[in-house]
């Protein structure tokens, strides 16, 4: 399989996270070469500190490398994961997402396929606009988004059935079997993709 895909994210309690891992190992299981990739935090040490899931979030996680613009110029599909607020990407998501400019100038992402997941702490805490605002970017870059639809409806209707990408509620806990079942469906799909249109970019 010629598909190397970089599942990049931010997480601050560990949702976001949990989810990455199901996605990589979903490509990897196809084949493909997986980077799994957080982006660095940006708020600031006391903030972090007034909620102990996110001290302890970050710590466990700090030997995960942290994303950089090779990892987007290597790859040839992304999966981007964020935690919504306030119906938007975070901050720390966007922040990477904002250098990627040169690489876009130079037609990277073009043809590449991407698609995106999040969670929030409520069910109906702004997950689809969060999706949405993210796939503005994609739009720009001339990727190619990969929505979750309703490809193997039993997959997408017992993960929630957000046809947009993987969401999940914080407030319910980590993810459940079926949505890490759904993530590792998307990331495998996701792979596939990415193999099928390696040849639109050497060619």
């Amino acid at each position: 399989m010629d598909a190397r895909i970089a599942v990049v994210y931010y997480s601050a309690t560990g949702n976001v996270h949990a989810t990455a891992e199901a996605f990589a190992e979903g490509a990897t299981e196809t084949g493909a070469e997986v980077r799994l990739r957080r982006v660095p935090e940006l708020a600031p040490a006391a903030a972090i500190d007034s909620n102990p899931e996110w001290r302890s979030h970050l710590n466990e996680t700090a030997h995960i490398a942290e994303a950089t613009l090779e990892d987007l110029k290597w790859a040839n599909g992304y999966a981007f994961g964020t935690p919504t607020r306030f119906g938007n990407v975070t901050s720390q998501l966007k922040q990477f997402i904002d250098t990627a400019g040169g690489l876009w100038e130079a037609g990277e992402f073009v043809n590449k396929p991407a698609t995106g997941f999040t969670s929030s702490y409520e069910l109906h805490g702004g997950q689809e606009s969060t999706l949405l605002s993210m796939y503005n970017v994609l739009h720009h870059w001339g990727a190619l988004i990969v929505p979750t639809g309703y490809v193997d409806y039993d997959i997408s209707h017992n993960a929630g059935g957000n046809p947009y990408g993987i969401s999940t509620a914080s407030s319910e806990g980590l993810p459940s079997k079926d949505q890490i079942k759904a993530a590792k469906f998307q990331g495998g799909r996701l792979a596939q993709i990415a193999s099928q249109l390696a040849p639109l970019r050497s060619s």
